[in-house]
Formats: C-alpha cells, structure tokens, sequence
C-alpha cells in the first residue's frame, strides 16, 4: 500500500507506472485468472439485470465475455457526463469521445456495473483516471450496486474528496472487500 498522498495526480502516476510493470511481468496472467473466478461467482450472487462493463485499457482486468446482458460506457466530453449504451458483445466499432472503445446500442441503465480502479482504498474508495465520469453517473444512479475491479497491489491511502462514492464491493485477486 502506497503511504497517504494528498497530491491524486501524483499517486494516480505512480499507480500507473506500476500497474504497466505488473503487467509486463510473469505474474499478471495468474492475476488475472484468480480474479476471473470470484467475480463470476459474485456475479452468479448478483444476478444482474443488465451489467455494466467497460472496455479495458492496458493493464486493467479483462472481465471478458460474462452470461449477462451487458453494456458499456460512453464518456461525453462536453459536458462531461457517462451514461451506458447496451452491447451485443461483439468487439466494438465505435469509440466515445474520449477514445475509449464502446457500443453503439440503446442508451441503459445497468443494475450492476464493473468499475476498474487505479487505486483504492479498504473504505471502499476508488481512484480513477481523474475525469469524474464514473463519480457523475453513480451519482445520478445511486441504486446501481457497484463492484470495483483492482489489482491487489493498487491499494492506497488518499484524501477523500466531496464528490466520491463508496462503491458496494472491490474485488482483487486476492480478495473481495466488502467496506
């Protein structure tokens, strides 16, 4: 665990530089995989409706094909806002603005949505990448049950700010943390 950082950017760098060593090394493939078990079982818990999921950047876990109806994000820029749009689950041809890979379905609302983490913390915070897109849609939506998706390795202590949300659970490969 990193020690606290009043400074997000910086720990959020730090993070990533970290989280592209990890992944690079021998060690991500078995991460991976011991994650890959207990978020399907938490899911077969869950029952989702409609999941939300995301397309994963370098180095986050890749929830992969799951038996649920899904959808992924599509981030707007101005103004900065997330909603979900519904995915068939074929490899997607349209990117949003911010160049993040999504689908082109209806715009829905998912009963369970899959947020990676860059950080986090046992209370059940989560750092992300800094625009907020995330904290927007889970305050717009507080009934949607959230499990944050991180490497065990990205815990942190930061300042909490006005605008986080808890999430209900954060699964790493080593544990589910229910804050």
């Amino acid at each position: 665990m990193t020690s606290p950082s009043p400074d997000r950017a910086a720990l959020r760098r730090e993070l990533l530089a970290a989280r592209r060593t990890f992944a690079a090394s021998p060690a991500f493939a078995a991460a991976q995989a011991a994650l890959d078990a207990p978020l399907r079982d938490l899911l077969a818990q869950l029952e989702p409706e409609l999941l939300g999921v995301y397309w994963p950047l370098p180095g986050e876990f890749n929830p992969g094909a799951l038996p649920y109806a899904r959808a992924l994000p599509f981030a707007r820029r101005e103004p900065a806002q997330m909603n979900f749009r519904r995915w068939d689950g074929e490899p997607p041809a349209a990117q949003d603005e911010c160049g993040i890979a999504t689908a082109g379905g209806a715009v829905a609302v998912p009963d369970v949505v899959l947020v990676p983490c860059v950080g986090f913390t046992r209370e059940g915070f989560r750092l992300g990448y800094g625009g907020g897109y995330f904290d927007r849609f889970l305050a717009a939506h507080p009934g949607v049950t959230t499990v944050g998706l991180a490497w065990s390795g990205s815990e942190a202590r930061f300042e909490v700010q006005a605008h986080d949300l808890p999430l209900t659970l954060i699964l790493t490969e080593r544990e589910l943390i229910a804050p």
